[in-house]
């Protein structure tokens, strides 16, 4: 049973919390759309890197999504590998391309 508003168990203590994500929330794999609705070059996924990214990682949570459905992560040379790691270990990671073959 949880006490006052469902926010800690009896114990008093916060439950556990899951890893946060490595990638920034919501935000678009290719960057913000300008006024004229051109669409700016690819920027790393990772949480708080800006540089251009070079790799799409398709992947998909097989719980929510049909088989045939790829989401998208773009990551620069540096953050691809941790990127490939964070999805592979959930089992999501489908396949890596160049951003170029996404074009």
């Amino acid at each position: 049973m949880l006490v006052g508003r469902g926010l800690h168990p009896p114990s008093g203590r916060a439950p556990e919390r899951r890893a946060a994500s490595p990638v920034a929330a919501r935000r678009s794999p290719f960057g913000r759309l300008s006024r004229v609705s051109e669409p700016h070059d690819p920027i790393c996924s990772a949480r708080g890197c800006r540089r251009p990214a070079v790799w799409a990682l398709r992947w998909n949570n097989p719980k929510l999504h049909t088989p045939d459905r790829r989401k998208i992560w773009t990551a620069c040379d540096e953050h691809r590998l941790s990127l490939e790691e964070f999805l592979s270990l959930r089992g999501f990671l489908r396949d890596t391309v160049s951003t170029q073959e996404l074009a």
